[in-house]
């Protein structure tokens, strides 16, 4: 696929790649389309161009305009006045498909296998799950892809990740891909694109595939890639740009002769059993500082002397001892969504814990769907109510909590059980805060309980031998 989308081997070694779709939010794309007017330059693809808008909107109340910060006002009237100058399609609030862009491009069927897929947004490798290249570029780079529909990229190692067997009743796709970068580390993956593969993944659904790629970034790698399959098509086929009639036939032929030959050659391969891993919990600041919800804050003495600076570091930040259990420890707030994890299954997986419970007393709980259609879908099958029954606060659609960059933060000290992606000191939006990644299924266990609890616990009727998730 590199090859097929190589304009020209540049003088020193880095490819001109054309991309195939141009994702943009009105976070990185102001500057990009400031540079473009200040050159003289107009888009030259608008057509494959699409933005919404995601990071800086309020889940409460979006319609009220202006809103009441005036920067994030600020930003959207402007992606919204560029995507009229110059014909790019947008989403916007309440266009019906309006959301995380992220989640807004695979369910409108933008996203395709075989394509290039750039976004000014580090989590774009969600997108590879559809067996693309998809990748996240920087405010220059959005004004490099408006300007010439390219990009100047050094090529990427791969780095095949093996599965085998299949994932336990109360372990989800996010357990997997936290267990995958505990495991390799979070520089493991640079220089690298990650391509997920064996029995567990076949087993995967689409949605599923999108978070595990979705947190290929946090790895280190620029990609994350599942080969395309019938799961693939089956989840594109009657999506608002997906191909239709004898196309559709021509495309999934095309599709399938991308898949990785029996006998390809990576640059490496690793290997993890799935029947092995067990819900996942982060206890630090870095993603790779995970633990099985029922295991102990790793020792000093128990990490390699490369880990141990900023195991420190995340003791101090955290105010966890060495040693003590994950599992029971109080949490203030609780939030469901962001890239990773806002999609309707996601939401599904959280009401199933939150049915015929109750949110703990002092814990604020909240949902946040991933787009405009995940919440429309949501609520046709009463999920909303469901939450709100159960004491949870049911939002619109947004990137949230996930880095804060709207009213949603954390207060002061809080923790919060999230089932976003990036536990980094202040990433939610204050700068002594502190972040638990999981599965959205823990996130909602955490809310009920008012700390950390194993998922598996409430789901002792679902968890029967030999049921999996």
């Amino acid at each position: 696929m590199w090859d097929l989308h190589q304009v020209a081997e540049m003088p020193g070694g880095s490819t001109q790649l054309f991309v195939g779709l141009h994702l943009i939010h009105e976070v990185t794309s102001p500057q990009a389309f400031s540079a473009l007017q200040d050159k003289g330059l107009s888009v030259r693809c608008p057509e494959l161009t699409v933005a919404t808008v995601d990071h800086i909107v309020p889940t409460i109340n979006q319609q009220n305009r202006p809103f009441a910060d005036p920067l994030a006002e600020e930003m959207l009237s402007t992606l919204e006045q560029n995507c009229a100058k110059y014909g790019i399609a947008l989403h916007g609030l309440g266009s019906g498909s309006q959301g995380i862009v992220h989640v807004i491009a695979p369910e409108l069927g933008l996203t395709q296998p075989g394509m290039t897929v750039a976004c000014g947004d580090s989590h774009t490798s969600t997108h590879g799950a559809f067996g693309s290249i998809a990748f996240g570029i920087g405010t220059s780079q959005v004004r490099d892809v408006l300007a010439s529909q390219s990009l100047a990229m050094n090529k990427l190692k791969v780095r095949r990740i093996w599965v085998d067997g299949q994932l336990s009743c109360g372990v989800y796709a996010k357990d997997l891909i936290l267990h995958v970068i505990r495991s390799l580390g979070v520089k493991a993956g640079v220089g690298y694109a990650y391509e997920f593969a064996g029995p567990a993944i076949d087993a995967l659904s689409m949605e599923e595939r999108m978070t595990l790629c979705n947190m290929a970034i946090e790895g280190g790698a620029r990609c994350g890639y599942v080969n395309p399959d019938g799961v693939t098509f089956d989840y594109l086929q009657g999506r608002l740009h997906a191909p239709v009639a004898d196309a559709w036939q021509q495309a999934v032929a095309w599709w399938s002769s991308l898949v990785s030959d029996e006998n390809a050659l990576f640059d490496d391969e690793v290997h993890f059993d799935a029947a092995s891993i067990a819900p996942t919990v982060t206890w630090g600041i870095t993603p790779a500082q995970g633990i099985a919800v029922d295991e102990t804050v790793p020792t000093l003495d128990s990490l390699s002397l490369s880990e141990r600076p900023i195991a420190e570091e995340a003791y101090r930040y955290m105010d966890l001892e060495p040693g003590s259990a994950i599992e029971g420890l109080p949490v203030d707030v609780c939030f469901i969504g962001s890239c990773t994890n806002g999609r309707l299954s996601d939401l599904k997986a959280a009401a199933a814990i939150a049915k015929g419970r109750h949110v703990a007393k002092g814990i604020k709980a909240f949902v946040v769907p991933g787009s405009e259609k995940v919440a429309r879908a949501a609520e046709a099958e009463g999920l909303d109510d469901l939450f709100r029954a159960a004491g949870y606060e049911w939002r619109e659609p947004g990137c949230s909590m996930c880095l804060a960059m709207n009213p949603d933060r954390l207060d002061g000290r809080q923790i919060s059980a999230s089932s976003s992606n990036r536990n980094f000191k202040g990433r939610q939006g204050s700068s002594s805060g502190r972040t638990l990644l999981m599965s959205p299924a823990m996130v909602a266990a955490a809310a009920i309980a008012g700390q950390v609890t194993d998922v598996r616990t409430l789901l002792v009727k679902d968890c029967l031998p030999g049921k999996s998730q």
